[in-house]
């Protein structure tokens, strides 16, 4: 059996868990910001930047880092 790779533990940056509860993945991304802007009838989105943590924790989940990625920069129009 393979060992999982340990993440830092996210209260505590220099304490390491191989086996994260939801709790800790979750508090990684609570500093994530969607902004929605609307210019003449069309929404742009503008996202945080991932930090190393959380690109690591998607990869480790096995998604692509564009599911994340892609939304930044888009636009839409309302209905």
């Amino acid at each position: 059996m393979t060992a999982s790779p340990a993440l830092p533990h996210v209260g505590n940056p220099t304490r390491a868990t191989a086996r994260p509860t939801a709790e800790l993945i979750l508090a990684a991304f609570k500093e994530i910001t969607l902004l929605l802007i609307e210019v003449k009838n069309e929404v742009y989105a503008h996202l945080t930047a991932l930090s190393p943590l959380q690109k690591r924790i998607l990869v480790l989940l096995s998604f692509p880092i564009s599911i994340y990625t892609q939304l930044d920069g888009q636009s839409f129009t309302p209905e």
